[in-house]
């Protein structure tokens, strides 16, 4: 029988290409790592590492060996998650994926509240994009997730989760600061900095612009970055203008730091909702998340009304 923890090591070489890392991250020495991995290959009867210097490469076992690994670790977490789920006391670990915006910006007041109700209940974040998000929920690596977009999809639940504000900010000294207003046209010869192509604020810029009769190749596009406090960043340092989301902007506007302008006939927002897949049974934590987030919803609109 295969030892899940020897797994683990496993895969954690695999993903740093060291042992020493794998180690330092695992909180075990080096020579244990090397111990565990030595009896994983005695008893599979392969290498799984050639050791070059300070760091091991998988060889074509090894190779094969990490989705199994990975499928067999993720099989073991919900075996267990669900069992203890069928205690009263709730508890247990629980991983929420979303984007860049909520995970920083609304994810962590909401577990807060949620880990006062429910201190036994470990929740862990992942920040990533939002179509790894949804491949991670159909996959079964995470249970719950953050998206800005319906996808079509009959293993997907959802439900409404917060409403979001796209709005534009200008550094302190821009022109655009004191009047605190403009109109759609002024924005095409401003240098602006955009969110990559597949962000959601980047969608609902696209689509307000649209309806303006703007299209992308009209703007004046000094950069483009990959998150929104990256953005908030060069706004600051006047390197353009930009769109993001109100969560994202609303500390740089609170300190002085970026002005928020609004554009004349282009009101742009963003739904953000919680989804699952429903083909994998919730434990007994994710349940409660689940609902607790329902029942939040208006908390949170009650925030958003705040930052305004």
């Amino acid at each position: 029988m295969l030892d899940l923890e020897a797994l683990n090591v496993f895969l954690a070489i695999a993903e740093h290409g060291s042992f020493s890392e794998a180690g330092r991250q695992l909180h075990i020495s080096q020579s244990a790592v090397s111990q565990i991995i030595r009896g994983l290959e005695k008893k599979l009867e392969s290498q799984l590492f050639l050791r070059k210097g300070r760091s091991a490469e998988l060889t074509e076992a090894g190779q094969v060996l990490v989705p199994m690994a990975q499928e067999l670790i993720s099989t073991a977490q919900r075996i267990e998650k669900t069992i203890l789920s069928m205690q009263n006391e709730v508890m247990g670990e629980m991983s929420i994926g979303c984007s860049t915006a909520s995970g920083k910006y609304l994810l962590p007041g909401l577990i807060a509240r949620f880990r006062r109700q429910y201190p036994q209940v470990r929740i862990n974040v992942l920040v990533t994009s939002r179509d790894s998000v949804i491949n991670k929920l159909l996959i079964g690596d995470i249970a719950l997730g953050v998206s800005s977009k319906q996808i079509g999809h009959n293993d997907l639940e959802y439900q409404d989760f917060f409403k979001d504000d796209v709005v534009l900010i200008v550094p302190t000294e821009h022109r655009w600061a004191q009047y605190r207003k403009i109109y759609p046209d002024d924005l095409l010869d401003e240098p602006m900095i955009l969110r990559e192509e597949a962000a959601g604020t980047r969608e609902v810029l696209m689509e307000g612009l649209h309806k303006r009769d703007i299209s992308p190749d009209m703007l004046n596009v000094a950069m483009v970055l990959g998150n929104a406090e990256a953005i908030g960043m060069a706004v600051e340092e006047s390197l353009g203008v930009a769109f993001v989301s109100r969560l994202a902007a609303a500390r740089g506007i609170a300190l002085g730091r970026i002005v928020e302008v609004a554009v004349e006939g282009m009101e742009l927002t963003r739904n953000l909702y919680l989804v699952r897949n429903r083909r994998l049974p919730l434990t007994l934590a994710q349940a409660k998340f689940w609902e607790f987030a329902s029942h939040s919803k208006d908390k949170s609109e009650t925030t958003k009304s705040e930052m305004e």
